[in-house]
């Protein structure tokens, strides 16, 4: 375990200020403020999100190498849903998966790089029609700006190491005036997504870091997961100034606080994957009076489920609203449920599988098609690798550190580009997915089980398949794009 004395904390803060600007200032010396006076007692509403961060590399899902003060103590605060899964691991299908509570390939948002289909509604619209001021810092990702009227307060969409990131005294100014109406405030992080120039790096020693055994031990491979570790607590800095602000501002006990770490590192195995590491996600929520603190509960959930919820929260039914997306069935609702209950502990079981695609057409470097689709329970992930005859390609492999994995570990580094056309895993006994099961007749039933499930899925959400892969850039914006 890393040891961290209190010297060594407040010197990575400090690096975190000179880098944030005012907003980091915040967290450091708090300073005397009116507390705000809503006129609407519904609850303010903060949501956090991380960028690429692996849920078990932060300590509230059980890592004991990164130092993670302020998700610890959102924590404790809180609950943590230990069964929280993207639908997507890449960036821009996530986010907007989240912000419609509709499957990537139903909104049009299915490869990275993405724009959903015109007429579909979003978080900030439906938050606004029920009276809530809603704004975004950070990094967006989204398209069309227009289907996301939320207020920007700043920010990119990708940090190269230069500069100030984000400044939170925009969103600290913007919390102040938000006195007639309750407020969304969304603050999407750069952190920790390559190229991991944010944080202390000397905190971490890469001769320390231990490496989960679905990786391949190489010096190169060690340094880049240090410096992520780095990003990491950089990342947990700005959790703190976030919880601040909310505390200055006298809304703690009306304001419901969310993190979500994204989907997972940009590591072999992980994001552009649909292995467990890409996809099952952490999330936190602390909500003073009605989420019971230090608790955890197990119910399966998707990123789709946020959006019904947070309107459920805001006062109004997700059941009853038209999102402006037809399924193969003419339902123009929500793919998501509220999970209201199961955040204040009501209930343990919200789903008995989650789905999830990935589209390498249209990412960075990636294959020209691959795709992959996937049905999981809470023991089963079956993997469906749709054009298994193709290549797997991201700008992984063609990273430095990964030409010594394919030194160091032939078999292991070609199995991350050369793979069958189905995989099965036993994520309860094998949490890493190293063992596939596809081909063993004692698991026959589970596979056909759960293939049939990902074939209602699919057509529920008018996904062709390879033919669906093929269209992929025809949803893309002429923007360009970041990872």
């Amino acid at each position: 375990m890393m040891i961290f004395n209190k010297r060594h904390v407040i010197k990575g803060v400090m690096i975190s200020t000179v880098l944030l600007g005012a907003g980091a200032l915040l967290a450091l010396k708090p300073s005397p403020a009116k507390p705000i006076k809503q006129k609407d007692k519904r609850p303010n509403i903060v949501f956090i999100m991380a960028d690429d961060l692996t849920m078990t590399d932060i300590g509230p899902f059980g890592s004991t190498q990164v130092h993670t003060p302020n998700m610890d103590r959102l924590a404790r605060e809180g609950v943590c849903l230990d069964n929280m899964f993207n639908m997507v691991p890449v960036c821009s299908p996530t986010r907007q998966s989240l912000l419609t509570g509709l499957g990537p390939v139903r909104n049009g948002a299915y490869p990275n790089h993405t724009m959903i289909y015109k007429g579909i509604k979003t978080l900030p619209v439906y938050l606004k029609q029920l009276g809530y001021n809603a704004a975004i810092i950070g990094k967006r990702h989204y398209a069309p700006d227009e289907s996301y009227p939320f207020d920007f307060l700043g920010g990119r969409d990708e940090d190269n190491g230069s500069g100030i990131d984000i400044d939170l005294s925009k969103a600290d100014e913007w919390v102040k005036k938000s006195t007639d109406k309750p407020f969304y405030l969304m603050f999407t992080s750069n952190q920790p997504h390559e190229p991991y120039t944010r944080g202390n790096q000397s905190a971490y020693d890469p001769e320390k870091v231990k490496l989960g055994p679905n990786m391949v031990d190489t010096k190169l491979t060690r340094r880049r997961m240090a410096k992520y570790f780095a990003e990491i607590t950089y990342l947990d800095s700005l959790i703190g100034v976030c919880l601040d602000i909310v505390k200055r501002t006298g809304q703690e006990n009306n304001t419901i606080i969310m993190f979500a770490t994204e989907q997972g590192n940009s590591f072999p195995f992980s994001k552009w994957t649909l292995y467990d590491q890409g996809l099952h996600s952490g999330f936190i929520a602390k909500w003073p009076g009605r989420i019971q603190p230090g608790t955890r509960n197990p119910a399966m959930l998707e990123y789709i489920d946020i959006t019904p919820t947070l309107i459920d929260i805001a006062g109004g039914d997700p059941t009853k609203i038209n999102t402006g997306s037809k399924d193969g069935n003419g339902n123009m609702g929500f793919d998501g449920v509220s999970f209201k209950k199961v955040l204040l502990g009501q209930q343990t079981h919200v789903r008995d599988y989650v789905f999830a695609e990935e589209t390498t057409r249209g990412i960075i470097q990636g294959s020209d098609a691959y795709a992959i689709r996937s049905a999981r329970s809470k023991q089963f992930l079956y993997i469906h690798n749709l054009n298994f005859t193709e290549k797997f390609k991201n700008t992984v492999v063609r990273m430095p550190f990964f030409k010594e994995w394919q030194e160091a570990n032939a078999a292991r580094s070609n199995y991350y580009q050369v793979r069958p056309e189905e995989e099965l895993y036993d994520v309860v006994n094998d949490p890493f997915d190293l063992k596939n099961l596809a081909d063993d007749p004692k698991y026959a039933p589970t596979k056909a089980k759960l293939k049939a499930k990902l074939t209602e899925f699919m057509k529920q959400q008018n996904d062709e398949g390879i033919a669906t892969e093929m269209k992929a850039f025809s949803r893309q914006p002429k923007t360009g794009a970041v990872d």
